[in-house]
């Protein structure tokens, strides 16, 4: 190439240099990735890592240099906090980008020049020096006397933040407690001692004055009468305040289903008294509301059901229910049914927490034990004697007409029916820990064809186990243990017989199936019934569970409970949780078949089967 030629390319290749032509763009904004050195303390590592910006901001707000480098100082102050926030006053960080040091004054400009593969690795590192422990720990004023063992903080723990604000917390909660509403704790005085380690923390609170509840004064009511509840409150004026029995209070006018909300607002000063006055602010809910359910299962074929509610009949909270339901048939049901039944509610009659119930229903059903037509009647008192003990005492009356056997008979019973509950479970349809247990007897006179007089005791309960205390993996187990003493199995009328088989008792088996039969293989029912089941309930996903599960169960005719033959069954099922409770697919076999029996049952239905 000529001398002249040779300098004109030079030059030429100068100036796309120059350019930036024939090297890499460098990146704007510029992609990076981060790194936390672990601490070795797995809730330090997730504070890091929450307060971190540079993670937070990595793919929602792409920066330059410039920027970025500033993100990183900042994060670095964040990092100090929360080292600080753990006990680790002495914690030093070091933040790198692209292996120089934040304070390096050409970063921005190397960070613009690099290109966009690979990132720009950021890299954080902390050396956390000693933990700092907690010092003296004073209230400075006067409290009373219960109050400081409410703080839970000593010397010679951890420094940790969260302990002395937590602290503050039960702190104002014990003052307002013991009467004073208008207290106020405010962030504590910390004090630290580097040549120790120590961290001195002294509370400041203002106790204001001590007050008791004033005026209690109620807005949002329209149907409900005012005497009704404030007779109902659990609150007076002129109790001391304490914003437990407040709590109290406004959950105990939740509890009654005539409001959707319930809020308890203190007023922000004292009254000319000295008290403090309390509104509760109440929203009812409609009066009325109606409801339809269905399920199905082979044996019973498919049960539709609907319902009218008026929550508050007489402006006191009374309840009026209206029923309807049909049974449309299956391998049990040999003809459709229906049930039709009334039922009036009073809370608080002669005396709170006591609730009369009057109850009206009609009932034709035709099943493969027996074919019915009755009306039945009750009136009982129900008391709550705690949160979780329910009693009720009833007077009941019934009058049937039942065929079996191509024999029909009439009967006219009377019966005093008793019963003691405890449910301590956290959810009606869904229960995930707790107890359910149920103790029932009744005293029955029958005047038909032949007359009896007998007793029908049963004793029932479940019970559930959350493995891994999430909500998500459920043991749960039930019971069932009756008898029927002062007659035998054919001086009982069919209806009160105990009957096995079907999703109550022992899944696999036909309804009523299980237990003494006549020669024709229908049920005869019995005189002694004993049931169990112990289930796994998995929940998989967001909304989805499956289930395993063992029932099993016997009937006798001539004996105690767990004297007869146990048949047992055994299934799978899957579970769709939705907001009102888990819509139910079951399927189960027989482990011993019954002669004419079926190979399998499925049930499907809203809530777990128990």
């Amino acid at each position: 190439m000529p001398t002249a030629a040779r300098w004109m390319a030079i030059g030429l290749l100068a100036t796309l240099a120059a350019s930036g032509v024939g090297r890499s763009h460098a990146a704007d904004p510029q992609p990076y990735t981060v790194t936390l050195k672990p601490t070795g303390d797995g809730a330090l590592d997730a504070a890091l890592q929450g307060s971190a910006t540079l993670i937070s901001l990595q793919k929602s707000a792409p920066v330059g240099g410039f920027a970025l480098t500033e993100r990183a100082r900042q994060d670095s102050l964040r990092f100090l906090t929360a080292l600080h926030s753990f006990g680790y006053y002495k914690a030093k960080v070091v933040t790198t980008i692209a292996g120089h040091p934040l304070d390096d004054l050409n970063l921005p400009g190397i960070i613009d020049d690099a290109p966009a593969n690979p990132p720009v690795p950021i890299v954080a590192t902390f050396d956390l020096g000693p933990r700092f422990r907690l010092g003296k720990v004073s209230i400075a004023g006067e409290v009373p006397p219960d109050v400081p063992g409410h703080l839970d903080l000593e010397s010679g723990q951890p420094a940790m933040a969260a302990d002395v604000l937590a602290a503050q917390g039960r702190l104002l909660a014990a003052l307002r407690a013991d009467g004073y509403p208008m207290a106020k704790v405010p962030v504590p005085l910390a004090l630290l001692h580097p040549d120790q380690d120590l961290l001195d923390v002294e509370f400041q609170p203002d106790t204001g004055p001590k007050a008791d509840i004033g005026p209690i004064t109620f807005s949002g009511l329209k149907d409900m009468n005012e005497s009704f509840v404030r007779k109902r409150l659990l609150l007076h004026q002129g109790e001391q305040y304490n914003p437990q029995t407040i709590e109290k209070a406004r959950a105990d006018l939740s509890s009654i289903g005539v409001f959707s909300v319930v809020r308890a607002v203190p007023a922000d000063s004292l009254d000319p008294e000295g008290q403090l006055p309390i509104q509760f602010d109440l929203t009812e809910r409609p009066l009325h509301s109606v409801d339809a359910t269905a399920a199905y299962s082979t044996d019973l074929g498919v049960n539709f059901s609907t319902a009218w509610h008026d929550r508050n009949l007489f402006g006191n909270a009374e309840q009026l229910n209206l029923t309807a339901g049909a049974l449309l048939g299956g391998d049990a049901v040999t003809k459709p049914g229906y049930n039709f039944g009334a039922q009036f509610l009073k809370p608080d009659f002669l005396t709170r927490d006591q609730t009369l119930e009057v109850d009206l229903n009609a009932v034709k059903q035709s099943l493969q034990a027996y074919d019915q037509t009755a009306l039945i009647e009750k009136i009982a008192l129900n008391r709550k004697l705690s949160p979780y003990w329910t009693v009720s005492l009833g007077l009941a009356g019934e009058q049937e007409s039942i065929d079996q056997e191509d024999v029909t008979r009439h009967y006219n019973l009377v019966g005093i029916p008793a019963t003691i509950r405890y449910d301590s479970t956290d959810n009606l349809l869904n229960p995930t820990k707790g107890i359910r247990a149920m103790l029932m007897g009744t005293p029955t006179y029958s005047m038909g064809t032949p007359s009896a007089t007998f007793l029908i005791m049963q004793l029932s309960g479940s019970t559930y186990f959350d493995v891994f205390n999430d909500g998500r993996s459920i043991v749960a187990v039930r019971g069932l243990v009756g008898e029927a003493s002062g007659v035998s199995v054919f001086g009982l009328p069919p209806d009160q017989r105990f009957y096995a088989g079907g999703s109550g008792t022992v899944r696999g088996y036909r309804y009523q199936t299980l237990g003494p039969q006549f020669p024709d293989q229908k049920p005869t029912g019995g005189t002694a019934i004993s049931t169990g089941t112990i289930e796994f309930r998995q929940r998989i996903l967001a909304n989805y569970g499956v289930v395993g599960f063992i029932d099993a169960g016997q009937v006798t005719s001539s004996g105690s409970p767990f004297t007869g033959g146990w048949h047992e069954g055994a299934g799978i099922g899957a579970r769709y949780y939705t907001s009102i409770g888990p819509i139910r697919l079951d399927f189960a076999v027989p482990l011993n078949k019954l002669p004419g029996g079926d190979s399998f049952e499925v049930y499907i239905g809203i809530g777990q089967a128990f």
